[in-house]
């Protein structure tokens, strides 16, 4: 009687499971996914200005026409105060800049589901490389503006004879270019996981923040507000990074390392409560969207 042979265990590369618990980050699967990652961001950043007459040069054009709007009618008809030293072109640019970034990453990422519900529903990938990507891809835009921004910055340094009093905490840069890309990440996931319900909530998140930018020191600094209102506007976490910019930069404005704490806190327990809710939701979504 012929033996019968004995079975190899089969290798996998990749098990494909549902995943029990909403605090998982599938690293690992993030990792293995690395080249759809580099694709989808390489896909925003060229696609987005593929059609256009100027392309790439609207990441110029957008911050500096604001620049110029923002002097004209805050600084030259409001006449709202932008410190003694600071140009106001510098100083609107370096907000507005910062600003840029927090609210593309939080707008793109916030509509993540019902852009994508067709791709999601189709295929398996991890779901977490989408918001990923939004925000890597606004990433080279904002270190486009940033040069930009320098630009600038060496012709008033040239011409104009200003001297920037930069501090030893421009090093803290990376992390408060960190601190925007997880706050509005996490705040992108969590309006990304209720719009998939509630619609209209993708009809306010543009308005919105908008008007966020108003309770956070894009157009004014801190110091010139009266302490009852800056105590207020302290509680927005995104008041102490652009603070810190122009802190590091032009050694003007409010810093604080507690204030800096305060933001670092915030920022990760929303971006943990976004992943949660985005891992909850996308067992389910396609059902909805």
């Amino acid at each position: 009687m012929s033996e019968i042979p004995e079975q190899k265990e089969e290798q996998w590369d990749m098990v494909i499971e549902t995943s029990t618990s909403p605090f998982r980050l599938n690293l690992r699967d993030l990792w293995h996914y690395r080249d759809l990652l580099a694709l989808l961001v390489r896909r925003d950043f060229v696609s987005f200005y593929k059609q256009t007459i100027l392309g790439p040069f609207w990441f110029f054009l957008q911050p500096l026409i604001t620049t110029i709007t923002f002097t004209f009618i805050f600084g030259k008809l409001a006449k709202i105060d932008t410190g003694d030293t600071i140009p106001q072109p510098l100083f609107y640019m370096s907000g507005i800049v910062t600003w840029n970034y927090f609210a593309e990453c939080l707008t793109k990422t916030s509509t993540v589901f019902k852009d994508n519900a067709s791709i999601f529903g189709k295929v398996y990938f991890p779901r977490l490389i989408m918001p990923l990507s939004i925000v890597l891809s606004n990433l080279i835009k904002f270190a486009v503006q940033l040069l930009l921004f320098a630009v600038i910055l060496a012709y008033y340094i040239v011409q104009e004879g200003y001297h920037p009093n930069v501090t030893a905490y421009i090093a803290l840069f990376p992390l408060l270019i960190l601190l925007m890309a997880m706050l509005g990440l996490g705040l992108g996931m969590i309006i990304s996981a209720l719009t998939t319900k509630y619609r209209d909530l993708a009809f306010l998140i543009t308005f919105g923040v908008q008007l966020f930018m108003y309770a956070t020191p894009v157009i004014y600094p801190l110091s010139t507000l009266s302490e009852q209102y800056r105590d207020i506007m302290k509680w927005n976490p995104m008041a102490p990074i652009i603070e810190g910019f122009r802190y590091g930069l032009f050694g003007e404005g409010l810093f604080s390392w507690g204030y800096l704490a305060y933001s670092l806190i915030v920022t990760l327990t929303i971006l943990l409560f976004g992943i949660v809710i985005f891992n909850s939701v996308e067992k389910k979504f396609v059902d909805t969207v």
